[in-house]
């Protein structure tokens, strides 16, 4: 089954690899964010997160394999990340470290700053979901972050992670519903990062 390209992200990828650096900063532009909020929900730590972020674009640009046309840019990029991920957990055994409050700026577009109370709000809210995220079991945070963050479909997703599409649409369910539950509670979140 060949799945359509979007947004064409595999003739950027071309475009690069025959010396065209723009490409790259659409692609790279295009992916950062999304890429770098899904690793660090995956390990829950922003220095790691960061580490295996530009681990996952060297290993894309050393990359001379060309991408399969059946799969998408975006889930072969969110493969790469994965795989660091893990090779990292393999190399240096698997820690739930901290999240360290992180300016997400330096991968954001330039969108204008919120005042000192939207900050707060935002912030005390970012601990909410990440406490949420964290109480999941790590299946089903993977799951939710790559349909949330990647925008991946639960095909794409089954693919991935090399999960039948049922086991992965009952693990994006079940963390769906546990995540309402927990950020529907007045301070269950904040209960569980205590």
């Amino acid at each position: 089954m060949n799945l359509p390209l979007t947004d064409d992200d595999a003739a950027l990828l071309r475009r690069y690899r025959q010396g065209d650096s723009a490409a790259f900063a659409q692609l790279y532009k295009r992916h950062r964010l999304g890429l770098f909020r899904f690793l660090l929900g995956l390990c829950g730590d922003h220095a790691l997160a960061e580490e295996v972020f530009q681990e996952t674009w060297l290993s894309l640009i050393r990359s001379t394999s060309e991408q399969r046309e059946a799969v998408l840019f975006k889930t072969w990029l969110y493969q790469i990340g994965r795989n660091r991920l893990i090779d990292h957990w393999r190399k240096h055994g698997r820690h739930q470290g901290q999240q360290d409050e992180y300016d997400e700026q330096q991968h954001a577009s330039s969108d204008p700053q919120p005042g000192p109370e939207q900050q707060l709000s935002l912030s005390r809210d970012q601990q909410r979901l990440q406490a949420a995220l964290d109480d999941l079991p790590a299946e089903q945070r993977e799951v939710f972050l790559l349909r949330a963050h990647g925008d991946l479909e639960l095909a794409e997703i089954a693919a991935l992670t090399q999960t039948p599409a049922e086991t992965v649409k009952s693990r994006l369910r079940y963390a769906m519903q546990k995540l309402r539950r927990l950020l529907a509670e007045p301070g269950a979140a904040e209960e569980l990062s205590a």
